[in-house]
């Protein structure tokens, strides 16, 4: 069983660091897919796979947008997890969860489970409530090879409101980061690097910087790139030079790769399709030149 970490910088070793985020917002969904409707998702995000297989190594789909559809959104979800699966993508559900005992066991069970009804590689969760709520993910993504993505320093304008409020002379974000050290080191692959990943947004690269002094063996799974207003080097600042290139995790990136205008307004299956490979090619080829891949 290969560990989620090695599994992961496989990827981006592969294709590069982008993973492409499959968020199907409200009112985008192009009509040729089907429009705002659970069958509209299902179509948008298989073509979404198709599009990011061979030119990115990891993707993100984020739960909420399916799940306001009920069990038909959910049943999109299903297969577009088993498309990706099929078609060798590292997958990370973004769902934030965190909860304690076993409602945090059935989130672990829904997710990180071998059995498990929308499998992915690694699971994002909330850390606020508390380590018990961290252990039950940590222990199923050691017994299973997968990952847990903790949000650290996330990219939205409000997130400084409680991360970075001082907590006995650092940032609460920053204690949070410390109590995980042991979580870490139960997930480290073969590469060194854990899979144990933390969230910490492109939008503040001081913090990334000084999260991956706290933290240098954590991958980082970077939102904020893009269309959230990051640019490439902002978005690697807290990488790390591994031989001629700069290492350590994902940058995600949603709207700027899977709803550029000229795919918003194609008229064929294959001018959208030339949009969003255009579109996700020029992301990759912008963090691999910052990257100095």
């Amino acid at each position: 069983m290969t560990a989620f970490a090695d599994r992961l910088l496989a990827a981006t070793d592969a294709h590069g660091p982008l993973c492409v985020g499959i968020d199907p917002h409200a009112g985008r969904i192009p009509d040729l897919f089907g429009g705002d409707t659970p069958d509209g998702l299902e179509n948008w995000g298989l073509a979404m796979v198709e599009a990011a297989a061979g030119r990115a190594g990891v993707i993100k789909p984020q739960s909420a947008f399916f799940e306001r559809h009920g069990w038909q959104g959910m049943r999109a979800l299903t297969r577009i997890l088993e498309a990706a699966r099929e078609a060798g993508l590292i997958v990370l559900m973004d769902a934030k969860r965190g909860d304690i005992g076993s409602t945090a066991e059935g989130y672990v069970s829904a997710f990180l489970a071998q059995d498990a009804p929308f499998p992915c590689d690694a699971l994002t969760i909330n850390p606020y409530m508390g380590l018990d709520t961290i252990e039950p993910h940590v222990a199923a993504a050691e017994a299973n090879g997968k990952g847990v993505i903790v949000l650290a320093r996330t990219s939205n304008p409000g997130s400084a409101d409680f991360q970075s409020r001082n907590l006995e002379g650092a940032p609460l974000f920053e204690r949070v980061v410390e109590a995980l050290g042991p979580a870490m080191g139960r997930l480290k692959g073969e590469s060194g690097w854990s899979g144990l990943m933390l969230v910490t947004g492109a939008t503040g690269p001081d913090e990334a910087r000084r999260l991956r002094m706290l933290a240098p063996d954590a991958l980082f799974l970077v939102p904020g790139y893009g269309a959230q207003g990051a640019g490439a080097s902002e978005a690697l600042a807290g990488f790390q030079q591994r031989g001629n290139r700069l290492t350590g995790g994902v940058v995600s990136a949603s709207r700027s790769v899977s709803f550029p205008p000229e795919a918003l307004n194609a008229d064929s299956l294959d001018d959208w399709r030339t949009a969003v490979t255009a579109a996700i090619n020029a992301a990759q080829a912008d963090l691999f030149s910052a990257a100095g891949g």
